[in-house]
């Protein structure tokens, strides 16, 4: 078997040193764009992989990403990966995933993590992006980090849509399709979104003159069971909603189901609306109206943001120990995604 193309080996294939082709490699800037082709040139003939190992070692770097997250969906976590290892090829980096532990101490638990795996940087997920104590301990060791799905703290850059705006939108929806009997279940507060998708549904019935019934107002764990649960609280009521708005997809889920379980029918007996346009509201009859947010985009354009502050343009400009500003923010567009299980009103 063939040995595996060394950088010497695109160095003497492209005519130029070592140092030029690990510029091209690492994207760095002042290569001149002939040479810059005459090595990746080189590169894809010798089908050359550079090793991230060698990488960190000659830069002090490990060249690697990290994802934290706590208790994710399992389609989120899937769709921002995707985005986010679609930005890592493009800079030959790697992912290193760091779920939160149960231990009693989260953040303790979190910081060893970063001290022994050294990523170049953090990509945070809700609620640990909404977590204070967190993101001040990351910033006091200088480590970069980017927040996804959420605002943050406000202490670092972050790629969001919305939520407020999306989630009045979706209440708006169901008013407009002659709904006015609505309940709306809530995330757990620990997640930031929780509170700005309630604000959203509550504009939007106050700007409609409509009052809000705080009986009809409950607080789910962005799950499924926990959507079952709600649904039995509210469904029971001798008084009970004819719609249901679920700041979630998978707590939309369960409310379809325990629905159909006690033989109402959707949307002629109760209007079901979801958060965030999972696999599952495709899968469910009828098709779950929900919100769509760009989670793949997401993830890419925040680990591209995270990247250009760990590059090595970034260290030569003595800004090694900045995270990327707040000013940094994206707030990336939303669709709404109307499927039958909002149909208007009979």
């Amino acid at each position: 078997m063939a040995s595996a193309a060394t950088i010497n080996d695109v160095a003497k294939m492209a005519g130029v040193s070592i140092k030029t082709v690990s510029r091209v490699v690492n994207r760095e800037p002042n290569v001149r764009q002939h040479t810059r082709d005459t090595v990746l040139k080189a590169i894809d003939a010798l089908n050359y992989k550079p090793s991230m190992a060698a990488r960190g070692l000659a830069g002090g770097r490990s060249f690697l990403i990290g994802l934290m997250f706590d208790n994710a969906s399992d389609s989120f976590l899937v769709d921002l990966q995707r985005g986010i290892l679609r930005a890592c090829r493009e800079r030959h980096y790697g992912l290193a995933l760091c779920p939160a532990s149960r231990a009693a101490d989260r953040t303790a638990d979190l910081m060893e993590w970063v001290k022994s795996t050294q990523p170049d940087g953090i990509v945070l997920t809700p609620p640990l992006s909404d977590d204070r104590t967190l993101v001040e301990q990351l910033l006091q060791i200088g480590v970069k980090f980017v927040s996804v799905s959420s605002a943050g703290t406000g202490l670092g850059p972050a790629v969001y849509i919305d939520e407020t705006h999306a989630a009045r939108a979706m209440a708006e929806h169901l008013i407009e399709a002659g709904y006015r009997d609505i309940g709306f279940v809530r995330g757990p507060a620990e997640h930031a979104c929780s509170e700005l998708r309630y604000q959203g549904f509550v504009e939007a019935m106050q700007s409609a003159g409509i009052q809000v019934n705080p009986d009809w107002v409950v607080t789910g764990a962005f799950d499924f069971d926990s959507g079952v649960e709600v649904a039995k609280k509210l469904l029971a009521q001798s008084s009970r909603p004819n719609a249901i708005f679920a700041s979630n997809d998978d707590m939309a889920a369960g409310i379809m189901h325990e629905a159909y379980r006690i033989g109402m029918k959707i949307p002629a007996d109760l209007a079901v609306a979801g958060f965030d346009d999972t696999p599952m509201s495709r899968q469910f009859w009828p098709g779950l109206s929900t919100v769509r947010q760009p989670i793949e985009q997401i993830g890419q354009q925040a680990t591209e943001l995270l990247m250009r502050t760990v590059s090595p343009v970034s260290l030569a400009t003595n800004d090694e120990n900045k995270n990327p500003s707040p000013d940094s923010n994206m707030i990336l567009p939303y669709d709404l995604v109307l499927r039958p299980s909002t149909e208007p009103a009979a």
